[in-house]
């Protein structure tokens, strides 16, 4: 581990705490962890592949946190979340393949519209609506998907799988909430498989921090369930913007 001060661990473990109560209830909790990472003085790479040993347990306390209201049920996601487990994989792997800079143009505009579409669309609440395609079909093409995409890069994909669940599998916002989190904690599991192999996470310090990743998210998933759609909604736009505005900077610093 680095030579971390006490002060500095103490700021990410406080850091760990605010992502997971974000992360169990509108997802981006790696726009507060990842930089707290950075600024202690570690790599991008260490940061990152640290940041996925605490994200992996706060998105499955959360998931646990939900599935025990009744609103996952586990033995039925199985097979979804192995998908986004295995297509988190494969996307790790393919990192040096894609050109993942073309992806990083376009995710702004993405993460924007999905900001404007959970802002503006009438009627998104707990209830669920009209389901568009089958679960067969939706575990057979967004999950892998989203999940692939978790692994390549990561950013966002939270949101993603949120869009997926409401307008296609036709969930109610705190249902969606549950669901994603539990394919969160699959492709999250995934990417830090490959992860551990090249970025050399801390594994004390991800540990330290995924204690206070897990008190916050299942305060934060019990915030949810309590209020449902009138946190998630804005929350999911705030940090969806967020991480669109945090995109563009960084591409600007980059040119």
């Amino acid at each position: 581990m680095l030579d971390l001060s006490l002060d500095l661990v103490l700021m990410l473990i406080a850091a760990a705490f605010a992502a997971g109560f974000v992360d169990s209830i509108a997802g981006g909790g790696g726009l507060i962890t990842v930089p707290a990472l950075m600024l202690a003085g570690l790599p991008p790479a260490q940061a990152l592949a640290t940041n996925k040993v605490q994200g992996v347990f706060g998105a499955g306390a959360a998931a646990l946190s939900y599935a025990r209201r009744g609103l996952v049920d586990l033995r039925a996601q199985t097979v979804p979340a192995l998908i986004a487990f295995g297509a988190a994989i494969c996307g790790a792997l393919m990192v040096s393949w894609i050109p993942t800079q073309v992806l990083r143009y376009g995710l702004p505009v993405l993460l924007i519209g999905i900001a404007l579409f959970f802002a503006l669309k009438p009627g998104l609440n707990d209830m669920d609506r009209i389901r568009r395609v089958s679960p067969a079909v939706f575990a057979a093409t967004v999950v892998p998907l989203v999940g692939f995409y978790d692994g390549l890069l990561g950013p966002g994909a939270g949101a993603f799988y949120m869009l997926g669940f409401v307008m296609l599998a036709g969930y109610g916002i705190l249902k969606a909430t549950a669901h994603t989190k539990l394919l969160n904690f699959a492709s999250n599991l995934g990417g830090l498989l490959a992860f551990a192999l090249v970025g050399q996470p801390l594994w004390l310090l991800g540990a330290a921090m995924a204690v206070a990743q897990i008190a916050g998210a299942m305060l934060g998933a019990r915030l949810a369930m309590r209020i449902g759609a009138r946190i998630i909604k804005p929350l999911l736009v705030v940090t969806s913007t967020a991480l669109a505005l945090r995109l563009i900077w960084q591409l600007l610093a980059s040119t």
